[in-house]
């Protein structure tokens, strides 16, 4: 099956992006679906979250200028099915480099196609930077989907406009005409609070079938697991937040159609032979 590629994505920090790029990942590989994450972000947050050292060399950074094969960048998470290119603090120098280039928009999407190619994962998380610089936009410009997050919290539909209308961008200027919205991921959702449920509904009204179902619950554990390099998964598996992305790694199998569910093709029986005694002849 050919491979997709997510960017989640948002200008704003402090939105639940790299903790939803961890976990929708981990749930998607915990569910048998070849995963790997992409670290875009110079803090390097997705990498260290995951109990990763952030090593010299190990970004993508070379792979962009050219230099090195993104295939080599491929490293385990110690999660079956899960894998990663780490991040380090060179992609900050990217962000003036990339900008000098011709066809800017495109390296990305050129430097991940060996990836497709070889047909190893089939789904591609790339954690964006908090912020529409080079990198974010090379992310959409590669990605087949762009999944915004966005806090169930005041003022979070300011930036929707803005990140939706570089959406549009991208697409009119011909770096990614494939690029399509895949949906919003409500984060920090506080079931006790009237913001949380009007935040949620003004997304629904203006966004419909766009917003995903499952609303990933505030939890302090959530927070506290990278500083332990795990996931929420194996911090606290009975969190409730850990239900809530399980839900929505279903949803993206279903909306997406991440799984394979044809029937395998059965060769006919061969038929059968009556042998006739020699007596009977």
């Amino acid at each position: 099956m050919p491979t997709t590629i997510f960017s989640i994505a948002n200008q704003k920090g402090g939105v639940g992006k790299t903790t939803t790029a961890i976990h929708l990942a981990a749930a998607l590989a915990e569910k048998g679906i070849p995963t790997l994450l992409i670290d875009l972000d110079p803090q390097a947050n997705a990498t260290s979250a995951l109990g990763l050292e952030k090593e010299e060399g190990a970004s993508i950074y070379g792979v962009l200028h050219g230099d090195e094969n993104i295939l080599e960048k491929v490293a385990p998470t110690g999660r079956k099915h899960f894998s990663i290119i780490r991040s380090e603090l060179d992609l900050a120098a990217i962000e003036v480099e990339l900008g000098r280039r011709e066809a800017y928009l495109s390296v990305l999407k050129d430097a991940v196609k060996p990836l497709v190619d070889s047909g190893k994962f089939r789904v591609i998380v790339i954690d964006a930077p908090p912020s529409l610089g080079m990198l974010s936009m090379n992310a959409l410009a590669a990605a087949d989907y762009l999944i915004i997050t966005l806090q169930c919290e005041y003022l979070a539909m300011e930036g929707l406009g803005q990140i939706l209308k570089v959406l549009q961008d991208i697409r009119q200027s011909g770096a990614n005409a494939r690029l399509e919205l895949g949906g919003i991921v409500m984060t920090m959702y506080d079931l006790r609070t009237n913001l949380a449920r009007q935040v949620v509904e003004e997304v629904t009204t203006h966004l419909g079938e766009k917003r995903f179902q499952s609303l990933i619950p505030r939890t302090i554990r959530l927070g506290e697991a990278p500083s332990f390099g795990k996931t929420l998964f194996e911090y606290d598996p009975e969190n409730p937040a850990c239900s809530a992305f399980r839900s929505l790694a279903r949803e993206f199998i279903e909306r997406f159609a991440l799984k394979d569910t044809r029937q395998p093709t059965v060769p006919p029986a061969p038929p059968t032979t009556t042998q006739t005694s020699p007596n009977n002849s």
